[in-house]
């Protein structure tokens, strides 16, 4: 690999590692500061001297730019420039296309791990009864189990809106039967004429009920 590739890239584009690409995008360095869309490398990087810091976070100092740049092509690295803002600015030694690869690499395995939160609703009247509230409760259970969040809404018509502890007993007994799925996020609240309470999965459900499906190995 060639660190110093000599001449100009076009513009818009940069040489790092004797590949010329776009304008990168914003990544973090180990130092706290961001590598942005403005990120200046190698002979780009036009100042007397820079704060170096080594390949592996070490505090080399500050040195002249003429150094900094001798050192990354003994180590056959690039100079990256992490903190522009910096006096002096503070430059890395690094692999810079290894390391945009790597990073690019962790955000797609962020994107695929991350899970995409969904509220269910359920609605109940103040005086359901004991087949109706199993019914509804089996559905809060799968939504919970399943990861997602339950708006859960008592709904008062006529006279049951001088009733409110009705809803909020009835709310509360549903938090209680479904505790080990998950809890109460957003405590009972009059909307109205309705009464909502809002239940979160436990960070588990989902491992809990797998592991409940897994046959016993005897």
């Amino acid at each position: 690999m060639s660190a110093f590739p000599q001449g100009e890239a076009g513009a818009g584009a940069r040489v790092v590692c004797g590949h010329q690409v776009e304008q990168a995008g914003q990544l973090t360095s180990d130092q706290g500061g961001h590598i942005s869309s403005e990120t200046r490398i190698n002979e780009r990087i036009r100042v007397p001297e820079v704060r170096l810091v080594g390949p592996n976070g070490e505090q080399v100092g500050i040195v002249r730019i003429e150094d900094a740049l001798r050192l990354a092509q003994e180590a056959d690295l690039d100079l990256v420039e992490v903190a522009p803002q910096a006096h002096p600015p503070v430059c890395r030694l690094m692999d810079y296309g290894k390391f945009k690869y790597e990073s690019a690499q962790k955000a797609r395995e962020s994107r695929r791990n991350q899970q995409l939160t969904v509220i269910k609703e359920q609605k109940l009247r103040p005086k359901i009864d004991q087949h109706d509230y199993e019914t509804k409760k089996g559905h809060v259970s799968r939504f919970l189990s399943a990861g997602n969040k339950v708006k859960v809404t008592i709904m008062f018509r006529g006279r049951e809106q001088s009733r409110p502890e009705l809803g909020f007993r009835l709310l509360q007994k549903l938090a209680d039967d479904v505790q080990e799925l998950g809890y109460v996020e957003s405590s009972p609240k009059q909307d109205g004429r309705n009464m909502i309470m809002v239940l979160a999965p436990h960070k588990n459900a989902k491992a809990k009920q797998k592991a409940a499906k897994e046959p016993v190995e005897s």
